[in-house]
């Protein structure tokens, strides 16, 4: 394949098709040969507004694949009036709820991709403009008839889905009858491979008016007589009308796995040419055509014909089209193998969804090359005659089989045929082996869901609880990481810490529960500030699962224990990693030794909460944790900063009640002076004065010994931070001292205070206390750097159930509440009655 286009990567697919709400609903009807075709009564049909006399007609099928609460939509979301989405065209509205979710199915939120995102999609012709605004009173009269071009044309199907999700790469409509979707996709793939564009998402939308609906059986028409889509069976007569969305995402193979994305399927090749005129009519299907363009896309995919072992075929099901199909691909394929291919359609299952069909094949194809297994083709027991199938390299599967790999990895055909000539054909080929997945050294996990509802969030819960209890191996850190970074975080949040899958289940069916989101006490920060709690707070071991689990913590500590190795004369992680420590127990005797380790710790994790994007906008700390904080803020190095620690623990040790004598205040001071002194580059109060440090405070060492010998008390400080709201005190080391001393400051009810490790009684888990105190700052609003959260690991984007739309009814109907019948003059709409 060296000579080859570089592949295309499927990286997300969505989709709202008939009786499948969801592309993985899809793919189990698929799997399960279900015909999801509806069949209507006369008196629905009458209600949905067909004329009485067209349904009653003898030669009119009331069947359609139809998909539910096509005219609902989630306006809020999107941001649209009651009006804006009334005057909409149901199929941008929901082509742009798919594009939401297949962008969500990729594990990318677009507000954060590094690159462009394109979108190429085709639509059905408009009707609701024509038969169902213009046809209302009211809709003529108001202002919004001047408006509602841009809802409806097809021109905007595409850059509407493109302003609505904040897409900035190309934005095309489109359009070319039944190959649309397809089409759509190889431009999609060109524009990748062009460059044009980092990410592509491509399909159709299909949605007649009314929404709900039958046909009439047309002599020489396409649709079937008894109203079930057969394809290549000898009692074929015909389609049925099909309704829904399919949306692919796309994207260079080499950036997919650099992005470690959930690769479904690979576009090896494809192309797109047109019948021109050499052919019965501009209706009529061209073998030649087809079997050329098929070919083409083989060539350009660089394989051989006898390695593809399925075919999504164009498959209508009419006693004119199969053969001609059929003899195409034979003619393409041009191998005396017999039998090997199958073939099939998924028109058989949602009927012809028109503009969006190429699509829902390609995911169908897409899906079978994912589970190595191909669908059944269902409404067929008997070859078409006029195939000659036993001569051809094709076979019709009639029951759901495995795929195995042979010489070659499993690849698929895909094509798309339209009236008036323009066809399109395209080789898939199953997704590469993902790389092992690397152990992760968390034990536990943060989940994070955001909704712009209570019941948004609750059902988000929910589906996502249901998505985990189903059996397979889903890894609950690539669970966590997808939410992360590949979800839009909206102003309702809520998260989890979980060890595995199941703790993980009933946590989420918790936060379904009704009422349990409450907004009420929802803390939206403004601001972060440190709080170093100093020596006092040291325990030992109080984090040696965050110096096993977390590389920053690990490599600062590491960092801090060779600066003051010279100094001491042993290894501080003696003192502060006792149970996992190799080294020699020394230093326990040493005054400095508890108070250097204590600075170390709380630098380590002020460092690690940087790392992860929450940047203090100030910091605070009590007694010698003030010297963390302007280590911090540059005033000092941090060699010379757990010098001055050391010291200062050495002159704390012949304090009494009354302070520290003057004598050593002035050892201290020297010890500092010896030190270059800077401005703090970052604010902090200072524990000397009870207010905010001053550039000449910070920079003379006897300021450094006044706070060494009367420190003001610590809640000065915070009655000086309280004047601001919107911060967080987030106390940066072990135990919850200082966190409890602000919840029962009275002048500080203003401020919200967390602790970053377990609670000072050692009960429960350090990791899962910091994991829940990131989920806390999320869900306050701070903004959290992900892909440095991740650590060391390399968690995988995985496809997770998308944002469950709040959807409500926005429609405006024709006045007299029916639609004017078409055709009715003739006697009967075939020849033979």
């Amino acid at each position: 394949m060296e000579d080859a286009m570089e592949p295309i990567a499927v990286v997300g697919l969505a989709g709202r098709l008939p009786g499948a709400p969801t592309i993985e609903a899809f793919w189990r009807n698929q799997r399960d040969g279900v015909e999801s075709v509806s069949r209507f009564s006369t008196q629905q049909l009458a209600d949905a507004g067909w004329p009485k006399e067209m349904v009653a007609h003898p030669d009119y099928v009331p069947a359609a694949a139809v998909i539910e609460d096509a005219d609902h939509f989630d306006a809020e979301f999107f941001g649209y009036t009651e009006e804006q989405a009334r005057i909409s065209d149901p199929q941008q509205r929901i082509f742009a709820e798919c594009v939401w979710h297949a962008l969500e199915d990729t594990g990318h939120d677009p507000s954060r991709f590094d690159g462009a995102v394109g979108v190429y999609a085709g639509c059905f012709a408009n009707k609701y403009l024509p038969l169902n605004l213009l046809a209302n009173a009211r809709f003529r009269g108001s202002l919004s008839a001047f408006s509602a071009r841009p809802y409806n044309d097809k021109d905007f199907l595409a850059t509407r889905a493109a302003y609505l999700c904040d897409l900035r790469g190309p934005a095309i409509t489109v359009q070319s009858a039944c190959s649309t979707s397809l089409v759509a996709i190889h431009l999609a793939c060109q524009a990748l491979l062009g460059h044009e564009c980092d990410m592509a998402l491509a399909g159709g939308v299909a949605l007649p008016v009314p929404l709900i609906g039958g046909y009439p059986v047309v002599a020489g028409g396409i649709f079937a007589r008894d109203g079930h889509c057969r394809p290549f069976d000898a009692a074929s007569s015909g389609t049925v009308p099909g309704y829904g969305v399919t949306v692919v995402a796309l994207r260079r193979l080499s950036d997919a796995l650099a992005d470690n994305d959930h690769i479904r399927a690979l576009v090896l090749g494809s192309a797109v040419n047109n019948d021109g005129s050499a052919k019965f009519g501009f209706n009529a299907p061209s073998m030649q055509a087809q079997a050329e363009v098929i070919a083409t896309a083989q060539a350009v995919a660089g394989v051989e014909p006898e390695s593809i072992g399925y075919i999504e075929a164009h498959g209508t099901g009419t006693p004119l089209g199969d053969p001609i199909e059929v003899a195409g691909l034979t003619k393409a394929f041009n191998t005396s193998e017999r039998g090997f291919c199958a073939i099939g359609s998924t028109k058989a299952n949602i009927g012809h969804l028109d503009a969006a069909a190429g699509a829902a094949g390609f995911a169908r194809a897409v899906l079978a090359l994912e589970h190595g297994e191909i669908p059944p083709s269902i409404n067929f027991d008997a070859p078409n005659p006029a195939l000659l199938l036993d001569r051809t390299p094709f076979y019709v599967p009639t029951t759901a089989r495995p795929w195995p790999r042979g010489a070659t990895p499993r690849r698929a055909g895909v094509s798309a045929f339209a009236v008036g000539g323009t066809n399109a054909h395209l080789v898939i080929q199953e997704a590469p082996t993902p790389p092992a997945a690397e152990a992760n050294a968390r034990d536990r996990h943060l989940l994070v869901l955001s909704a712009r509802s209570g019941k948004a969030l609750a059902d988000a819960a929910t589906n996502l609880a249901d998505r985990l209890d189903l059996p397979d191996d889903l890894d609950l850190a690539d669970v966590a990481y997808t939410l992360q970074v590949g979800r839009r975080a909206f102003p309702l949040r809520r998260h989890l810490v979980c060890r595995d899958r199941a703790e993980a289940t009933a946590a989420l069916r918790a936060l379904a529960q009704p009422g349990t989101v409450d907004t009420a006490d929802d803390v939206k920060a403004r601001q972060v500030v440190f709080m170093f709690p100093g020596s006092a707070s040291h325990r030992p071991d109080a984090a040696t699962a965050i110096y096993r689990s977390e590389p920053v913590f690990a490599q600062e500590v590491d960092r801090c224990a060779e600066l003051a190795r010279p100094l001491l004369g042993y290894d501080l992680r003696g003192l502060l990693l006792p149970s996992t420590w190799d080294g020699p127990r020394t230093g326990h005797d040493d005054p400095r030794g508890v108070p250097t380790a204590a600075f170390s710790l709380q630098w380590a994790l002020a460092r690690l909460w940087q790392s992860w994007g929450v940047h203090p906008a100030a910091m605070i700390g009590e007694g010698d944790g003030e010297y963390v904080a302007a280590c911090l803020a540059g005033v000092v190095d941090l060699a010379d900063a757990l010098g001055i620690t050391a010291v200062g623990a050495e002159s704390r040790r012949h304090a009494g009640t009354g302070g520290v004598p003057d004598a050593h205040a002035s050892r201290f001071a020297a010890e500092v002076a010896r030190h270059e002194l800077k401005p703090p580059q970052m604010p902090y109060i200072s524990g000397a004065t009870g207010t905010w440090i001053t550039p000449q405070d910070a920079t003379e060492p006897a300021h450094w010994a006044r706070h060494l010998r009367e420190p003001v008390p610590f809640v000065d400080g915070l009655r000086e931070l309280a004047g601001d709201d919107g911060r967080i005190l987030l106390e940066v080391g072990p135990g919850s001292t200082l966190t409890e001393t602000v919840v029962r400051q009275e002048t500080a009810k203003r401020l919200t205070a967390l602790p970053s490790l377990t609670p000072a009684d050692g009960s429960g888990s350090d990791l899962a206390a910091l994991l829940d105190t990131v989920g806390t700052l999320w869900q306050s609003t701070v903004d959290i750097d992900w892909n440095t959260f991740r650590g060391g690991s390399l968690p995988r984007r995985v496809s997770l159930p998308g944002y469950p739309f709040q959807r409500s009814r926005y429609w405006i109907g024709p006045d007299s509440g029916s639609y004017a019948p078409l055709g009715l003059e003739e006697a009967s709409w075939t020849s033979h009655s």
